[in-house]
C-alpha cells in the first residue's frame, strides 16, 4: 500500500524524478561499500541486542557478569569489524568485474544486484560471496536470535511472566522480522541479476524525500479545498 501510494503520487506529480542523476564509479563503489558496511552492521547489532536481552531475562542474576563493560565493547568491535570485512569483500569482488551492458543502474542507488546486472563478466564469485555473507550475516543471526528471544522465552514458567517478556521484546522482534526477511528476498535468491526492487525499501527511502513531503502536502491541500 505504501509502494502504491507513492506510485499514485509520482503520477499526480510528474516534476518528481525528472532530474538525471549521474554517479561516478568510484562514488557509486564508495556508496556499495557503505552500504553493505552498514547493513551488516545493522545484522550484527541486532543479534547482539538479543543476545543482551536474552541475558537480562533469562539470566538476570548474571547479567551484570556476562554483560560487562569489556564484553559490551568486544561485541561492539565485532559489529564492525565483521561490517568492515564483508563490505570490503562485496567492493573488491565488484571492482574485479567489467561494465559493458550500459550505464544505467536501475535502481535507486548502488547495490549489488543491479551492479551485477550490467557487468559483460562472470559473476559467479561475486554471487558465491553474496551467499556466503549474507548467509552468515542474515540466517545466522536469525536463527541465534530466534533461539533467544522466542524459544527461550516459552521455558519462563508463568503466564504473566511471557506476557511480560514479549511485550518487552515485540519492538526487537518486529524489526528483526522485517529487516532480515527483506534482505533475505532480496539477496539469498538463485540469480541476482533478475528483479532488483525490494517492497519496503523504495517506501522507506522515498518518505524520507523533501520532494516526496511537499508534493503530498500540495495534493492533500488540494483535495481539502476540493
Amino acid at each position: 500500500m505504501g509502494n502504491l501510494g507513492l506510485i499514485i503520487l509520482i503520477g499526480l506529480n510528474p516534476h518528481l524524478f525528472v532530474k538525471r542523476n549521474l554517479i561516478s564509479c568510484v562514488e557509486c563503489m564508495t556508496q556499495l561499500f557503505f552500504l553493505a558496511f552498514f547493513v551488516i552492521n545493522e545484522c550484527c547489532s541486532l543479534t547482539a541486542m538479543a543476545y543482551d536481552r536474552y541475558m537480562a531475562i533469562c539470566k538476570p542474576l548474571l547479567y551484570r557478569v556476562t554483560m560487562s563493560h569489556q564484553v559490551c565493547l568486544m561485541m561492539t568491535g565485532s559489529v564492525y569489524a565483521m561490517g568492515f570485512v564483508g563490505a570490503l569483500a562485496h567492493t573488491v569482488c565488484m571492482l574485479r568485474l567489467s561494465f559493458c551492458d550500459g550505464s544505467v543502474i536501475n535502481h535507486y542507488m548502488c547495490d549489488i544486484p543491479p551492479l551485477l546486472k550490467l557487468s559483460c563478466t562472470s559473476t559467479t564469485v561475486n554471487e558465491l560471496v553474496v551467499f556466503v555473507v549474507v548467509g552468515v550475516n542474515v540466517i545466522g543471526p536469525t536463527v541465534f536470535i530466534s533461539y533467544t528471544l522466542i524459544i527461550n522465552i516459552f521455558l519462563i514458567c508463568s503466564t504473566g511472566g511471557r506476557s511480560k517478556v514479549f511485550s518487552t521484546c515485540s519492538s526487537h522482534i518486529n524489526a528483526v522480522s522485517f529487516f532480515f526477511g527483506c534482505s533475505a528476498f532480496m539477496y539469498l535468491k538463485p540469480s541476482l541479476t533478475g528483479s532488483v526492487r525490494p517492497m519496503l525499501n523504495p517506501f522507506i527511502y522515498s518518505l524520507r524525500s523533501k520532494n516526496i513531503h511537499i508534493a503530498m502536502k500540495k495534493m492533500l491541500k488540494n483535495r481539502v479545498y476540493l
